[in-house]
């Protein structure tokens, strides 16, 4: 490798403050290219999955494009402050919470979740691409915001939270946090207990028919109409709870964290579609008058 190859990467894995700055202005226009979803019908994972020889396994390409956030996020929190005159251990306590809090929300999404699914549809290759994307300019502006870039004193926290009681307000953040991450655990174990619930049912018509059962062999595509907590009301729960998540994060590092804010409004432009034409998937599957007085994710239908 060169050196002025090397000094590229540098340059922007970790990015200078110029290139942050660079990044974050146009990360901000995410949501139009997001809003491009309303407009496409196809998307290739989850339930609208189809055979394609770009399709990469589920698990595999699930956690091969989740991990990157979190890793990136670790190496700028390793990296950044050195290149800055201090030390990870100069930094405020409430950085290193907040790194804490993102390293723990995607260390479940992308090494847990997968590995805890009775299965997973294949991904198509585009949208692995596009959600490793997010994943490395996500944990790259939020990694280099807390490593370097934000507040980097504990009077600077003071000032960045705008309140006149900050330890109250990041208090009341981090729990909305956890209320919104304990939530969304319930409902994906729910969706999770839909497919664990028909391989038992298999299971007992296979002992009943006298049929030897077949050892490993799961449940693919089985779909049903999830009925627990806030399924009562709405059909994609674990959306909603992981923007409770996301809207705490950004609560506890301030109403001034342009990356934070960024990162709840790019999720909800970039998973609402999905949600809405999720519904209409449902309605075609189960019927209308079992799906339509449910939200999709928010009040109104939608």
């Amino acid at each position: 490798m060169t050196t002025s190859t090397v000094g590229l990467i540098d340059n922007w894995y970790p990015p200078t403050r110029e290139n942050y700055d660079l990044i974050l202005s146009l990360w901000k226009w995410f949501p139009v290219a997001a809003s491009l979803q309303w407009g496409i019908s196809w998307y290739g994972m989850g339930k609208t999955s189809v055979t394609s020889r770009l399709n990469l396994p589920g698990r595999i390409g699930w956690l091969t494009m989740e991990a990157p956030g979190f890793m990136t996020l670790v190496y700028m929190m390793r990296t950044l402050p050195a290149q800055h005159g201090f030390t990870l251990s100069d930094l405020p306590w409430q950085n290193k919470v907040l790194a804490g809090l993102f390293v723990f929300h995607y260390s479940y999404r992308a090494l847990a979740f997968p590995f805890l699914q009775p299965s997973m549809a294949p991904i198509h290759i585009a949208i692995w691409l596009s959600a490793l994307s997010f994943q490395i300019i996500n944990g790259t502006l939020i990694g280099a915001w807390l490593a370097a870039y934000g507040p980097t004193s504990h009077a600077a926290w003071d000032r960045q939270l705008f309140s006149s009681f900050p330890t109250l307000q990041f208090t009341c953040g981090i729990a909305l946090f956890y209320v919104g991450l304990m939530a969304n655990f319930y409902h994906d174990d729910e969706l999770r207990e839909i497919r664990r619930r028909e391989n038992r049912r298999q299971e007992r018509l296979a002992k009943q028919n006298g049929q030897k059962g077949q050892p490993g062999k799961k449940v693919g595509k089985h779909y049903e109409i999830p009925k627990a907590g806030l399924f009562k009301v709405m059909l994609y729960p674990h959306y909603f709870c992981e923007w409770v998540e996301w809207l705490g994060f950004y609560m506890a590092a301030g109403w001034g964290c342009l990356p934070a804010r960024c990162f709840l409004l790019n999720e909800v432009a970039a998973m609402l579609p999905r949600a809405v034409k999720g519904k209409q998937w449902y309605m075609e599957k189960f019927g209308e008058e079992k799906i339509s007085k449910k939200w999709a994710v928010i009040p109104g239908g939608w």
